[in-house]
């Protein structure tokens, strides 16, 4: 259990439970997966080379309990197949049902290992893809309700933890040749002497600075990514990226045009989506020139290396991970010294407790993290994972993706002011969505889907050709 455990406080925001209730007495009864879909293929928003016409969704689960206390977790994906991560979600949901908050947070890394340990589900995985990312929604909900219940917000739940209690959370199986409890109990101790004054950033909202992609999606036009650039400069935004690999004198040009509006001195960033092969990768930068996320499959760990020694002499960086399955690939790209970014996901990796284990691999190697967070949602998550990583593991500020699409549909948004993410003080995860988003756009019976534009995107991949 966290050191500083208070366990009868009231719930903020309406989502109350008594003050009687101890952890042992809210039993997690049931569960309800949404299927949630949001059409931003209409304005392109999320286009990079590899996906075209992404509908950024979430396979959202709200777990209930005895009490009033509920909490909400999600998946990300981009459309068609969330239906198959909602149905992984239930599955693993079914091993919370009849657990109490006390029992499942006794030992979360203990936890972790039960919710991942259904042999006949292993097989479909083992701790990987659709099976992995339902895991990851229920485990981001159960970590959404602790914090509830403590009445603090996910980052702080962590970071009040001691060295010892955040180790507890990790499931060391499979990396203790990369890093072992002991080393990475030495390496957060190390920490805790300075981490005063790293909190006392996050309190002045100075914790985590700023990125955006925003106005870099490959489909929109150039006038329309001028006039994104210069609003974000005027909101103080002095990094950004672009989505690149549709044509290499289409790239050459838009990263002229975005260098022009953001001078010299600020950071211009590249994401080819994995499109490129090894080869390609390094030709195609070579003619660009700049840092470079996702140059390949995510699955090349080796061609990640190689991408990285071609470039490495040119002054030109690597970046990989939001595609990353689990801690253990994360690892050979770390030991075959692949990237110079890990970028972890909030969904892709098996929940909280699977992003800690990257966190303290990547401090270890001496890796900055920056996550991923291109989509809807994903930024709520990811702001808390942030903070993390800079109060408890790394101990220095690291960037992060501000994405704004849809934001109207959380009930808890974030903010960014003066090129900084604004620390949530909200208990809990941040990642509520609104009922009326919920009853607008769940798939496939929602409001919107049910409209001319709704039920014209449904058709499109019928009509494609070969």
């Amino acid at each position: 259990m966290v050191s500083n455990n208070v366990e009868t406080v009231p719930q903020p925001n309406g989502n109350g439970h008594s003050r009687q209730d101890t952890m042992a007495d809210i039993i997690i009864t049931k569960y309800t997966v949404y299927d949630l879909r949001f059409p931003t293929s209409l304005d392109v928003s999320g286009s990079d080379a590899m996906n075209l016409a992404p509908d950024y969704s979430a396979a959202y689960i709200i777990l209930q309990t005895s009490t009033a206390l509920t909490s909400q977790g999600f998946a990300f994906t981009i459309g068609r197949g969330n239906n198959l991560v909602c149905e992984g979600a239930r599955m693993i949901a079914d091993r919370l049902v009849g657990k109490t908050l006390a029992e499942l947070t006794a030992d979360m890394g203990k936890t972790w290992r039960y919710l991942v340990g259904d042999s006949q589900l292993r097989w479909v995985g083992p701790e990987k893809g659709v099976i992995h990312m339902g895991l990851s929604a229920c485990v981001n909900a159960l970590w959404d309700m602790w914090a509830r219940y403590v009445n603090k917000p996910v980052w702080q739940l962590v970071a009040d933890m001691t060295p010892a209690e955040f180790v507890r959370c990790v499931d060391f199986r499979y990396i203790e040749d990369a890093i072992t409890p002991t080393e990475a109990l030495a390496l957060l101790e190390g920490l805790e002497g300075t981490k005063a004054n790293r909190l006392a950033d996050a309190k002045a909202n100075a914790a985590v600075p700023a990125y955006s992609t925003q106005a870099g999606w490959l489909g929109y036009s150039d006038e329309k990514m001028e006039k994104l650039m210069h609003g974000m400069l005027d909101e103080g935004f002095d990094k950004f990226k672009l989505k690149v690999g549709g044509d290499v004198e289409d790239d050459r040009r838009r990263c002229k045009i975005a260098r022009e509006i953001i001078g010299p001195h600020k950071s211009l960033m590249l994401d080819a989506n994995q499109v490129w092969g090894v080869t390609e990768a390094i030709d195609w930068m070579l003619q660009l020139a700049d840092f470079i996320e996702e140059p390949t499959s995510p699955d090349d760990i080796l061609g990640h290396a190689a991408i990285r020694k071609a470039l490495k002499p040119h002054g030109i960086g690597v970046a990989t991970g939001e595609m990353c399955q689990n801690r253990i690939m994360f690892k050979q790209l770390l030991q075959a010294e692949a990237i110079d970014i890990c970028q972890i996901d909030a969904c892709r990796l098996g929940g909280v407790n699977e992003v800690m284990a990257v966190l303290l691999m990547a401090k270890k190697f001496g890796v900055p993290i920056v996550p991923h967070s291109g989509g809807i949602g994903l930024n709520e998550y990811t702001q808390h994972l942030a903070i993390i990583n800079y109060l408890c593991v790394s101990g220095e500020k690291g960037l992060l993706e501000h994405i704004s699409t849809f934001r109207e549909v959380i009930t808890e948004p974030l903010e960014v002011r003066n090129g900084h993410f604004v620390t949530p003080w909200e208990a809990g995860y941040s990642v509520k969505f609104k009922d009326e988003a919920i009853s607008k756009f769940e798939f496939p019976n929602g409001e919107f889907w049910s409209s001319k534009s709704g039920l014209e995107i449904r058709e499109y991949s019928k009509n494609l050709d070969i």
